[in-house]
């Protein structure tokens, strides 16, 4: 069906069921091939990317809509997700649908809830809508243009992400069970922007006392198979209860 045909016919059902003017935006960071990753889609009339989303029922609680679009998007519920802002500029949205009628659902003038979703990869299976021409994920050193303000939108989530690594539990959600040291220093590296010192990171996270050593090696490649490391959740935990002191 035509894009705007199609969004024309589900103006009415939106109008009926959802909260007007009231949206939500989920910046869902994965982690994968040593690279923090963020999912985005593409509309079908759009050429630039965003950022997955969608809108509260009448009958639903805000955070109950956010699980349920994540849910919608990546097939699972057992993910870490926070609400860190709020999105109300004037025409952040509007000027998408310039061309459709005023009385458009998707035309209004929305105010967008951000959360921030951490998805362990191999847990995620994509779904695309009928909105939809594309979904994929994209390293953050390969970001696409965004649509609207899903830049600002994505970039927020990033600073809040970097801003809460020492007090939530962000490596615990995006690594798999068992993962080597160079893949949490990828991790931090990603999250942070920056290249870290192998040694003092080394010295600096077994200092926290947080991580088990396992009697396993990550098998495979011409180098010595790196040890396999996994969180001691309950050191883990009290240790962010604190925060994990200094910075990086």
């Amino acid at each position: 069906m035509e894009f705007k045909k199609l969004l024309e016919e589900r103006s009415a059902d939106l109008w009926e069921n959802f909260i007007p003017t009231l949206s939500i935006d989920c910046v869902i960071f994965s982690f994968h091939d040593n690279e923090l990753q963020v999912l985005t889609l593409k509309l079908k009339n759009l050429d630039t990317w965003g950022l997955p989303g969608g809108y509260v029922k009448k009958i639903e609680n805000v955070d109950d809509a956010a699980v349920r679009i994540l849910k919608e998007r990546t097939g699972t519920e057992n993910v870490y997700l926070q609400q860190f802002y709020t999105f109300g500029k004037m025409n952040r949205s509007e000027n998408a649908f310039e061309e459709f009628d005023n009385t458009l659902w998707h035309k209004q003038r929305f105010i967008s809830i951000g959360y921030y979703a951490l998805a362990e990869h191999s847990h995620v299976n994509l779904y695309m809508d009928e909105f939809s021409s594309a979904v994929k994920w994209h390293s953050l050193d390969n970001l696409p243009e965004f649509m609207m303000d899903h830049r600002i939108i994505f970039d927020k989530a990033l600073m809040t992400l970097r801003e809460q690594l020492n007090n939530h539990p962000i490596g615990y959600s995006l690594l798999p069970e068992k993962f080597t040291m160079p893949e949490l220093q990828k991790l931090y590296e990603g999250i942070l922007g920056k290249k870290l010192n192998r040694g003092n990171f080394y010295r600096k996270i077994l200092r926290y006392d947080i991580l088990v050593k396992l009697d396993e090696s990550r098998k495979g490649g011409a180098h010595k198979a790196p040890d396999l490391y996994s969180f001691d959740l309950e050191k883990y935990n009290n240790a962010l209860k604190e925060g994990l002191k200094g910075s990086w």
